[in-house]
């Protein structure tokens, strides 16, 4: 059963979110890549303020395309989460307690996550047009020399999300394919070395 979750988070929700889960989040979420992440970096390094509040703060990492007309946003699809890797610890002791994006974290990502509480989601890749429709505006925060890597504050409603890693570390590209190596091995192991068929 999905859960029904708001932004900002605060740890007592971050804390019981499990890999795996589906959820659903409605609430204040801010867009930012590697360009933005390395200013923010650079505005703590120097002990400055940030640009939006980071406590319970939830980072999209997305670049979204330029709005059609009466619509808050173009298509907000999550790019490759790696890029900020270098970045992501020191924004999670900052505060921040969710990042949305794809594909998997460094170590040190996790390791700071499990330290602060805080929990990575995934969005669906090549679903940008559905995901900017549960965006119902977006306002430009800062650095619009960035284009669509600028940092833009989003209200969402309802933005389907699963719990990649939870606070505990646990890490669904890890528990996941266990899973599925021991259900077809178990059942039929000339399936499981051809992999799922789709």
């Amino acid at each position: 059963m999905a859960k029904y979750i708001t932004a900002p988070l605060t740890l007592e929700v971050s804390r019981t979110l499990r890999a795996g889960e589906s959820v659903y989040l409605t609430g204040t979420i801010y867009t930012a890549r590697d360009a933005a992440h390395k200013r923010l970096c650079d505005l703590a390094a120097k002990g400055e303020p940030l640009p939006f509040p980071i406590e319970g703060s939830v980072i999209y990492y997305v670049g979204p395309t330029p709005a059609r007309p009466g619509r808050p946003i173009g298509a907000a699809g999550p790019t490759t989460s790696y890029r900020m890797d270098a970045y992501a610890p020191t924004l999670l002791r900052l505060g921040e307690l969710g990042m949305i994006g794809k594909g998997k974290r460094s170590q040190e990502v996790v390791d700071v996550m499990k330290a602060t509480g805080a929990v990575y989601f995934g969005a669906i890749g090549g679903a940008g047009a559905l995901l900017a429709q549960c965006v119902k505006s977006a306002r430009l925060v800062c650095y619009e020399d960035l284009g669509a890597e600028a940092i833009r504050e989003l209200k969402v409603e309802n933005m389907p999300l699963t719990v990649v890693i939870d606070s505990l570390g646990n890490n669904l590209y890890e528990t996941g394919r266990a899973d599925y190596l021991r259900q077809y091995v178990h059942k039929n192991p000339m399936d499981a070395q051809a992999g799922p068929q789709l």
